[in-house]
């Protein structure tokens, strides 16, 4: 008899019936129908008025306390030459944040988001998975979703996934393959600057990653083989917003690695995501096609920590606001379609 693995619970997560949203989903669509704008004339933000109802059950939606959360982690893959940059940039990113200085503090400032970031032990990195695994046992990869969960905390009622991690968007690109086919070359982008031979052996090295571990047919399982701290507490961060009813808006291709991996268990597990943009590395794209999603923005950015999601919580936000602010045609006294 198989001993149940810990990573059972969070197949469950992903799996498990929601609430029936019918009635506020309803009551949403017919305020949507009487606000005093031609049908359709707010396009997208009509759209995410609806999906937050969907996600919440509340009717109007609001979103008044969103947190975006770095997860920062450090990869084995590193010693394989796939970054223009150190492993010690990881903890000097870490100080970064802390103080206030990165981009994505600018960006949660300038729009009143908050933020908060999760150290993974940048000082001891994960397994290089060009050599061996990246976590050593299902224990240990249930330990790391587990910090997921912490970023629900508090009361957050919208939440922006973002990651920082020198070699990343290798472990990505070997998670990407695993998932839907294509091998290393068709994956591999250019990350923090990889270019020439640098990029030459990035691709090599998660090729052999990908050689070593073989097909592999549970998205959990390529997680443990071939992901990354970041991105499993990712997984586990947006599985515990699925069971919440929080909505998650997903930053660029490394934070899109994860909804990858709850989206390959089942795919109604990434309903409550929003993807904030296409990153201008060039095989986000094809991710984002691969799960039928379709980004807010496409601003040619590529640089990680939530960024994206930060810009995009802000089109969140005012879609609720419009949504819930205006007034229909009866309480302005406008008249409405003839």
């Amino acid at each position: 008899m198989t001993e149940p693995s810990p990573l059972d619970d969070f197949r469950r997560l992903a799996t498990q019936p929601l609430p029936d949203r019918s009635e506020a989903i309803a009551a949403t669509a017919a305020r949507e129908a009487q606000l005093i704008k031609p049908p359709g004339a707010l396009g997208r933000l009509e759209e995410i008025a609806a999906f937050l109802t969907a996600v919440t059950g509340k009717a109007p939606p609001e979103v008044t306390r969103p947190r975006v959360v770095v997860f920062a982690a450090s990869h084995g893959i590193v010693e394989e030459g796939v970054s223009p940059f150190p492993a010690s940039v990881n903890a000097q990113m870490l100080a970064a944040f802390r103080d206030g200085k990165a981009a994505i503090n600018q960006l949660c400032g300038a729009n009143g988001i908050g933020l908060s970031v999760f150290d993974l032990a940048v000082d001891v990195p994960s397994g290089n998975i060009a050599r061996e695994d990246a976590f050593a046992s299902d224990k240990a990869l249930a330990g790391t979703m587990a910090f997921g969960l912490e970023a629900i905390a508090g009361e957050v009622d919208c939440l922006g996934i973002g990651e920082m991690g020198i070699g990343n968007t290798a472990v990505a690109a070997a998670v990407y393959a695993a998932l839907y086919g294509g091998g290393a070359a068709a994956w591999c982008g250019m990350g923090a600057g990889a270019t020439g031979a640098l990029f030459d052996s990035k691709v090599a090295a998660v090729a052999r990653a990908l050689e070593r571990v073989g097909p592999i047919d549970d998205p959990l399982t390529v997680l443990k083989r071939l992901g990354g701290r970041e991105i499993a507490a990712m997984v586990g961060a947006i599985l515990a917003a699925r069971t919440q009813g929080v909505p998650v808006i997903v930053d660029g291709f490394v934070a899109s690695a994860a909804a990858a991996v709850v989206s390959s268990i089942d795919r109604a597990a990434i309903d409550h995501c929003l993807f904030a943009h296409r990153s201008a590395e060039a095989q986000h794209r094809r991710a984002l096609e691969a799960m039928g999603v379709r980004p807010l923005l496409d601003l040619d950015m590529r640089l990680g920590e939530g960024t994206g999601a930060a810009l995009a919580i802000g089109i969140v936000q005012a879609a609720a606001a419009c949504h819930g602010g205006m007034a229909t045609f009866a309480e302005a006294g406008v008249a409405g379609k003839g």
